[in-house]
Parts: structure tokens; sequence; C-alpha cells
């Protein structure tokens, strides 16, 4: 008797709706716990950009908040601290 090989059905829309609902709450539970790592955090800013989930930082947002806390780089200071020296472009 020969052996048939039984090819499971591909996941539904509803199952792929699922399971982005589920990781996505997940992900909010731990951050909003306060007990999300690093990884986790980067893990979620990925799973933000894979979906092509982007933000506006308007005035008073938590995204503007975040934005006026990062430090701004010139590129020009820290080619003269590296270097001595502006370097030509």
């Amino acid at each position: 008797m020969e052996h048939v090989r039984v090819i499971p059905k591909k996941a539904t829309e509803e199952n792929f709706n699922e399971l982005h609902r589920l990781v996505t709450e997940d992900f909010l539970k731990r951050i909003r716990s306060g007990e999300a790592t690093t990884q986790d955090l980067k893990a979620a800013c990925d799973w933000l950009k894979t979906n092509d989930i982007t933000g506006v930082a308007f005035e008073g947002s938590a995204l503007n908040k975040l934005a006026n806390i990062i430090p701004q780089v010139d590129p020009d200071l820290v080619q003269s601290r590296l270097y001595g020296k502006s370097r030509a472009r």
C-alpha cells in the first residue's frame, strides 16, 4: 500500500490577520509593562517597518518627544573631531 502524503492547506487571510494581531498585542503588552528588552524594542521597530507603519512627529506627539531627545549629529563636527579638520566632500 502506497503512503499518501497530505499537503496542508495554505493559511487563510483570517489566520494571517490573527497572527498579526497576536504578535502586535504581545509587543504592546511587553512595552506597556516595562518588561520589553532591547531586543523586543528592536523587533517591534522591525515589525512596524516590515508592515509599512510610519508615523508623523506632530507637535506634542510621543514621536515628536522622542525625536526631540535624540541628539543631532553634525557631520562636519564629527569629521573635525576624527581627523582634525573638515574633509572636502
